[in-house]
């Protein structure tokens, strides 16, 4: 009558951290990507671009705001954790 062991123990989600951080990322995202948008209609104006240079402008600034985001959630992973043992 051997018991099977859990991989991860006995980890429940913490809620209220999960919450949390997305809430954040949220918040976070908005101004990231609306600053994206407005920086890449900027830059490319000021460059004299053009439309199509706007769009391209943008998609660069809009992959910054991913990689930002991204570095974001995975701090605040390791600040609140979304598992604990319980």
């Amino acid at each position: 009558m051997s018991r099977r062991e859990n991989p991860n123990g006995n980890r429940r989600i913490a809620w209220q951290n999960v919450l949390t951080v997305f809430s954040a990322a949220i918040l976070i995202g908005a101004e990231v990507f609306g600053a994206a948008f407005a920086g890449g209609w900027a830059v490319a104006s000021y460059l004299d671009l053009g439309p199509y240079g706007v769009h391209i402008m943008q998609g660069i600034f809009f992959a910054c705001g991913i990689a930002v985001m991204v570095a974001f959630i995975r701090n605040a992973r390791r600040v609140e954790p979304f598992t604990t043992r319980g």
